[in-house]
């Protein structure tokens, strides 16, 4: 069963709402009736590896905003961060442990005073890696294969022994000889880890060969599989899900896909797919999806390509002619159908430029108040090609002056004609008693104007405060009294 969240003024409840199931796929796609994936857990990392993103830095209080938010929409575990980093990083990820619902991660080396940090954070798992591959061993750590079997086996054992639990991850696992892998993953399966994650540090894995690694070590390791993919050669989510394919439970992912060089598999893509592809449910309120990314991305300083799956501005959006028509006859005709923007908090946009079609203009006209006819559409829909071929954005303020040149009529013009004469009157009547409440003529008048409409009502406008016009009116129906006993 799938839920939509409700934001109340108070309260936050949750409702049912029917499965969604993959019934849009047809042809090719219509043989699969069973998921591939049976449990899909989500490890978010936006704090410690994301923002080991280059140029990235995340204030004490961004940090807590975006756990905040991670943890309301049900994530299952959030890395805070590395706790023997820096006494800051050590309160942040202290302070996130103590105030989220959620489980809470830090980050350690296979060192004492890293694990101690760790500990110390009141985090409820602590995160140990070491390196495993040999270029590694070699010649970032200085050690020997040995030496990472036996401080892996240590820090592991000391988590334990704190009643915490412990994920291991050998690092550059997809870089690592086979059989020194499984030889270090048996050495902590002795000690009792819990989690062992399996990272593609360096982004080479491809879909087929990491599902079949994952494959192998599920059956290897009696620890639960956590998979960690780079988007090196933008295969980080179909890593991830390959991963999950294979029997892994839980994927470590960012907002936005941030993190180190290329970046990591991105929350929304992996949560999405998981639910919209897959069927899997998680109980993750995906409608505020769009409401993370606009947080880390402002945080971060790492701006969202337009073109970016699910939370991109063009995710929604159309301007082809063809896709736009099809679009509004019917959203399945060019969207995946098992997603839409309200799924994710975000909204639907038919654009308009160089590719516009006549069906998005007379839409966005008929949306503007305008009541054109075909002839109308079709030459307003010149214009916007021609307009947007020039590299030129087409704004509603410019559909507006291409209507108006036009000469379309707009269904609320004669009203606001009216409401202006109507407060012509009432100037001409009562305007000595306006000034009373501090409110001039020339203000008034100007009150009535917009850019591009004309008139509009006083009581309709944004600059007037509700309480400077409830002083304007109690003056008036005065005048009004007065006026009428005279």
């Amino acid at each position: 069963m799938q839920f939509y969240w409700i934001q109340c003024l108070t309260t936050t409840r949750r409702l049912s709402r029917n499965p969604r199931l993959i019934e849009f796929f047809q042809g090719t796609l219509a043989q699969i009736t069973n998921s591939e994936i049976d449990t899909v857990r989500i490890f978010d990392t936006t704090l410690r590896d994301g923002e080991q993103s280059p140029r990235t830095s995340f204030s004490y209080d961004e940090k807590r905003a975006i756990a905040a938010t991670l943890d309301e929409m049900g994530t299952h575990v959030i890395e805070a961060g590395f706790p023997v980093n820096s006494e800051a990083e050590f309160k942040s990820v202290s302070d996130i442990a103590s105030a989220t619902k959620t489980d809470v991660c830090g980050l350690a080396r296979v060192i004492d005073k890293d694990v101690e940090a760790a500990l110390d954070s009141g985090v409820e798992l602590v995160h140990v890696f070491v390196s495993t591959s040999d270029v590694q061993l070699a010649d970032s750590m200085h050690a020997s294969q040995q030496e990472a079997v036996d401080r892996a086996v240590k820090s592991v054992q000391r988590v334990k022994d704190a009643g915490a639990k412990a994920m291991f991850s050998p690092m550059d696992a997809t870089r690592t000889d086979g059989e020194f892998l499984k030889e270090i993953l048996t050495a902590v399966d002795e000690v009792g880890v819990d989690w062992v994650n399996i990272p593609d540090t360096c982004g080479v894995a491809t879909p087929t060969r990491f599902g079949d690694l994952i494959d192998e070590l599920v059956s290897h390791s009696d620890a639960r599989i956590d998979v960690h993919t780079h988007d090196d050669f933008g295969l980080a989510t179909a890593n991830a899900m390959a991963g999950f394919e294979a029997g892994a439970s839980q994927a470590q992912v960012s907002v936005n896909g941030i993190g180190e060089r290329a970046g990591n598999a991105a929350f929304e893509e992996v949560v999405m797919a998981a639910e919209s592809l897959y069927n899997v449910e998680m109980d993750i309120d995906t409608t505020r999806i769009t409401e993370v990314s606009k947080l880390v991305e402002k945080a971060s300083d790492i701006p969202v390509p337009g073109n970016k799956p699910v939370v991109g501005q063009n995710a929604f959006s159309h301007e082809s002619g063809i896709h736009a028509a099809g679009v509004i006859e019917n959203t399945d005709t060019f969207e995946p159908g098992v997603m839409t923007p309200e799924m994710v908090g975000a909204q639907r946009e038919f654009v308009l430029g160089k590719h516009t079609g006549t069906h998005s203009v007379r839409k966005r006209l008929k949306e503007s108040g305008f009541e054109p006819s075909k002839q109308d559409v079709r030459a307003v829909t010149r214009r916007i090609k021609d307009y947007g071929a020039k590299k030129e954005r087409v704004t509603v303020d410019v559909l507006t002056r291409f209507a108006r040149e036009r000469g379309i009529s707009r269904q609320d013009e004669d009203e606001e004609v009216r409401a202006w004469w109507k407060h012509q009157w009432y100037l001409k009547r009562v305007g000595p008693f306006v000034g009373r409440a501090g409110f001039s003529h020339e203000r008034f008048i100007s009150s009535q104007r917009s850019n591009t409409d004309g008139y509009r009502p006083m009581f309709s406008h944004p600059s007037i405060s509700t309480h400077r016009m409830c002083e304007v009116l109690a003056v008036g129906l005065v005048a009004i009294v007065i006026v009428g006993a005279s």
